[in-house]
């Protein structure tokens, strides 16, 4: 990052920020690539470029793009958003998207645009399923976003090429901060005339960076030499979802731990049970926020190890052997 060659950016004249671009774009297939300061940003411009005014996405009820980005496409856009619900493997069944797709009236918001997650909670979406997906949206002449910000752990687990996934999307959001562990940003991809679109939108949301080269320099870094070791952070999950579940007093009716293939685990606990074990944890140095457990670089197979001591040494649980 100290070394990284800079310019100015909102001309396009950093080269280290296009290179990062370029490099994402060539990586996922995609003609190009746009640095953003995060995924919700990434996600929202996304929304911006695909839709109009009085259009419509349909995504999951518990999507980022729907739930977790404070209602920014309805806010800054005027783009309503339509959730239903994802089945227990992170999809969205085709099914009941055809019920939720607008008829050509003027009653209605004009349906655009599909979003997906991938990974979704953790859970990796099948390529037979992606395909069928793409299929229907071209089909109904509907565009398609995926929120990639765990993108890359999905293509470690099913051992291939990222654009094999990026493929059936015409736009994809990539967190740079999350597993790889840049220290902020994320790059949206997709055609060159829907990044001019989003280009222009990154500027007019106050996202136009100057030197921010010094970032893209921590992505480019990131992209190439943290991608494999991803392996480690879903070897971790299941190393903790296996000893925890052995653990009584940790879940509800029996179910103690649950891995969602990827680098999260999901602890199923009344909410008093988890305060009494958050308490528990924070006594011996571990603090956790939620009941996703979720792995990435700086969590060591020491660490991990030290977390499932320290639970079953926790009051009330035990060793269902």
């Amino acid at each position: 990052m100290v070394k990284a060659k800079t310019g100015d950016d909102v001309y396009g004249e950093d080269p280290t920020v296009n290179e990062l671009e370029q490099y994402c774009a060539s990586m996922t297939g995609k003609e190009a690539g746009l640095f953003v300061t995060s995924g919700t940003q990434g996600n929202l411009l996304a929304l911006l470029s695909h839709c109009q005014r009085g259009d419509e996405y349909i995504a999951g009820q518990e999507a980022h793009t729907y739930q977790l980005e404070a209602g920014g496409g309805a806010v800054l856009g005027g783009i309503q958003p339509q959730p239903i619900l994802f089945n227990d493997r992170g999809e969205l069944e085709l099914p009941l998207i055809e019920q939720v797709i607008k008829p050509d009236n003027i009653h209605f918001a004009r349906t655009r645009l599909l979003c997906l997650e991938n990974t979704q909670s953790g859970k990796v979406l099948s390529l037979d399923y992606l395909a069928e997906f793409s299929d229907f949206a071209d089909s109904r002449k509907l565009a398609k976003h995926l929120d990639g910000a765990r993108v890359f752990n999905a293509a470690i687990y099913q051992s291939v090429a990222v654009t094999q996934i990026a493929q059936h999307f015409d736009t994809v959001s990539i967190c740079l901060s999350k597993g790889l562990g840049a220290p902020v940003g994320s790059v949206l991809v997709g055609s060159a005339e829907t990044l001019a679109s989003a280009r222009r939108w990154r500027k007019m949301l106050g996202g136009g960076m100057r030197q921010a080269g010094v970032l893209a320099a921590a992505g480019i870094y990131a992209l190439k030499h943290h991608l494999d070791r991803l392996a480690e952070d879903h070897h971790h999950a299941s190393l903790l979802a296996a000893a925890l579940s052995l653990i009584t007093g940790l879940g509800r009716e029996g179910t103690a731990a649950l891995t969602a293939a990827t680098n999260m685990v999901f602890l199923d606990l009344p909410a008093d049970r988890f305060d009494q074990l958050r308490a528990w944890l924070a006594e011996h140095d571990i603090i956790v926020s939620t009941q996703r457990l979720v792995m990435h670089r700086d969590i060591s197979t020491e660490d991990v190890n030290r977390v499932i001591a320290v639970c079953q040494q926790f009051p009330g649980s035990g060793d269902r052997a």
